[in-house]
């Protein structure tokens, strides 16, 4: 399993309407080839930073078959408005559990 963890710094004042956005764009993901689920985080500490974490199967299915889909297209039309920059995403593998 392969982890997707995308930072995500939002708008001053756009914390609703981004979360409901990530809330609306969730079906998106569900649907996704290999996506076995997301969540959204928010920093206690800086209340407009975020991160994404999905959990795919691959990283292929994250990067060819997600990011080159209409879907890919939709969310970053439903979220994309409310990012202070572009987001800053990596994968990550569990190691030691």
């Amino acid at each position: 399993m392969v982890y997707e963890m995308a930072h995500i710094s939002v708008l001053a004042g756009k914390n609703a309407e981004f979360e409901a956005a990530v809330a609306q764009a969730l079906p998106l993901f569900h649907r996704a080839r290999g996506c076995t689920g997301v969540e959204l985080q928010r920093s206690v500490e800086e209340p407009n930073q975020y991160v994404l974490v999905v959990q795919w199967d691959t990283l292929e299915d994250h990067m060819v078959h997600f990011r080159e889909s209409a879907d890919f297209q939709a969310w970053r039309g439903l979220v994309g408005p409310y990012f202070e920059k572009p987001p800053v995403v990596g994968h990550t593998q569990v190691v030691v559990k």
